[in-house]
């Protein structure tokens, strides 16, 4: 059974900034582009996907804490299918959730479905329209974006197949106006009644399937699905300051609706590559700066690299320790929402010199023979509590 907590290596209760490090983590070494042509990676890389998408939805993660994976793996791929995991719409959802209480139903067909529509009515009866109108199905994939290109924001364009209403039928799946006729059996409601004692329930037309019509002259180019497949090129815009892992929803790109119902959307998760240089925080970004022994005592000035703006100069102080880090507010990146930028982030690393030369040795026997304690405040006090513990 899938358990998209230990998919992450979360625990149950953890919360959503845990979650979105974990699926970071994880996606950064099971991404494709480190993996290249490696099966395993790319499997775990679309386990961690699925996971993610579930347990950052607030709303997902109830319904897959109550009814596990098995309630986001109903129905195929298709139109007014699932695709790539996830349910089409709630009221797929809610059919596959009432399904697990059983119910059966005369009729051929009725089955759970009567269950379902005793308790939600879309329609029927003499007011009701022609069958239920479902959103098709939604899509996910996967865009990289270079780390500049995060900072600044771009627009990439992707191609995509999808399932669009067939252009020869409008998505009716018939051959012309006569192609289909009215059902005999719920005389075009898409729904029919039935008694049992005292209770009345409604229940989808088992002839013809909540369409309220049968078609007897097929359309020819899309053989009576109403829909067909069509590569599209569509423009993703990526706005400045992204993270890798996040994700993007461009409503109304996903697969044609049935029956008149909406399109399905698409999500697109972003990886950003990693950068040379620069390593992010959040909205911080972090440099790594190396100077030399003589520059961390006698103090320097250093021109570094921002990721928006050039160059800036900062003031490396007189005896800077190893590990310190220094900050440039608002050199950072701005915040994908909106809410301000974050810092630059210098983290100082004194080099030890080698491959003296020797005079340069001489010179540093000569400084070592005029130190004094205070030249090494934390030396002395570390031998100290070192002394401390001996006694």
């Amino acid at each position: 059974m899938t358990d998209y907590y230990e998919t992450l290596g979360v625990s149950k209760s953890a919360t959503q900034e845990e979650i979105k490090k974990a699926y970071r983590k994880q996606a950064i070494k099971y991404h494709p582009d480190k993996n290249p042509d490696n099966k395993e990676a790319e499997q775990q890389f679309k386990k961690i996907s699925e996971a993610y998408e579930v347990l950052s939805d607030e709303n997902k993660r109830h319904m897959y804490d109550q009814y596990g994976a098995d309630a986001f793996k109903a129905g195929a791929g298709g139109p007014g299918g699932m695709g790539a995991g996830g349910f089409s719409s709630m009221e797929e959802a809610l059919r596959t959730f009432m399904g697990a209480f059983g119910g059966g139903g005369a009729g051929g067909g009725g089955g759970n479905d009567s269950i379902f529509d005793s308790f939600f009515s879309f329609g029927g009866g003499a007011g009701g329209g022609h069958g239920f109108a479902s959103q098709g199905a939604s899509k996910k994939t996967t865009i990289t974006v270079s780390f500049e290109e995060a900072c600044k924001g771009v627009e990439k364009e992707i191609s995509i197949t999808n399932y669009v209403l067939c252009d020869t039928c409008s998505g009716t799946g018939a051959r012309g106006k006569e192609g289909a006729k009215t059902c005999s059996t719920c005389h075009g409601h898409g729904q029919v009644q039935q008694s049992r004692g005292f209770f009345s329930m409604t229940s989808t037309c088992p002839k013809c399937h909540g369409s309220g019509q049968i078609i007897s002259n097929p359309c020819q180019t899309c053989h009576s699905a109403g829909c067909v497949k069509k590569k599209q090129q569509i423009k993703v815009p990526i706005p400045a300051g992204i993270d890798d892992g996040m994700r993007i929803k461009l409503a109304g790109h996903g697969d044609a609706g049935e029956r008149g119902g909406p399109p399905g959307d698409l999500f697109v998760y972003v990886h950003v590559k990693e950068h040379e240089l620069f390593h992010r925080e959040g909205d911080d970004v972090i440099i790594d700066l190396p100077v030399t022994f003589s520059e961390a005592a006698l103090g320097v000035k250093k021109d570094i690299p921002t990721p928006l703006s050039g160059k800036c100069k900062v003031s490396i102080p007189e005896g800077t320790q190893s590990g310190k880090v220094l900050r440039v507010k608002g050199a950072g990146l701005p915040n994908v929402h909106g809410h301000g930028k974050g810092d630059l982030l210098i983290e100082v690393h004194v080099e030890t010199p080698v491959q003296l030369s020797p005079e340069q040795k001489k010179l540093l026997e000569q400084f070592q023979e005029l130190e004094t304690p205070k030249n090494s405040p934390h030396k002395k006090g570390f031998f100290e509590k070192l002394k401390a513990c001996f006694k």
